[in-house]
């Protein structure tokens, strides 16, 4: 099943049928171990197998579980690869120098982003468990704004980010700012195009104007 998500090229999204665009943001809802890997595994599997580069952080596993259930679900995949896998811990990728800054997040995508395209156009793959901003990481309150800018930063590359939220986990109002925040949703396997979205144009200029990026 195709899902029209930006104007660039399909790819498949390795999670149930779904084709989409490249470009694409989502928010990963679940509520089991089951749901949370279906997604990581189904969407890196498919990412190896088509040649793209993995950005994975684990949050709530250590690396070394994900390397063990990943060979289980795909005995081919070579997790420590570098030359298609990307394991990051949560500090390593989002506060490296103690503190979550969204505009620090900017620099090092870009940065990542440019060096993987310097031998021509590369499909990037990442996906993170969010679990880490629940512990009280100096800046982990601009979670959000990472997330509202985030839609600047994909549009328009072969990128493809599934932010995957406990929703056993965070509370009910930091779920409904993920959804305002992700134009896509992926719950119980389905992928939605997300009413509640909201334009980080808007979103930002209502929450936080020194962030927006027009």
């Amino acid at each position: 099943m195709h899902i029209k998500t930006s104007n660039q090229e399909p790819f498949t999204l390795g999670i149930g049928d779904y084709t989409c665009n490249l470009g694409l943001h989502v928010a990963g809802l679940y509520e089991t171990e089951q749901e949370r890997d279906d997604i990581i595994m189904g969407f890196l599997s498919q990412g190896y197998k088509e040649g793209d580069l993995q950005l994975y952080c684990p949050a709530e596993r250590t690396a070394e579980d994900f390397h063990e259930k990943m060979h289980h679900r795909c005995p081919h995949c070579n997790t420590y690869d570098r030359n298609y896998f990307q394991i990051d811990s949560a500090k390593d990728l989002y506060y490296p120098e103690g503190t979550f800054s969204p505009k620090q997040m900017d620099i090092g995508l870009n940065d990542f982003f440019t060096k993987s395209q310097e031998n021509g156009k590369r499909t990037i793959r990442a996906t993170a468990e969010m679990v880490w901003a629940l512990d009280a990481i100096p800046g982990s309150e601009l979670l959000m704004v990472y997330e509202s800018r985030l839609n600047y930063f994909i549009a328009g590359k072969p990128w493809i980010s599934i932010c995957l939220y406990n929703v056993n986990k965070f509370s009910g109002a930091t779920i409904m700012n993920v959804l305002r925040t992700h134009p896509f949703t992926i719950n119980g396997g389905i992928l939605t195009e997300n009413p509640y979205f909201i334009d980080p144009d808007i979103w930002l200029r209502e929450n936080y104007p020194a962030y927006l990026n027009i």
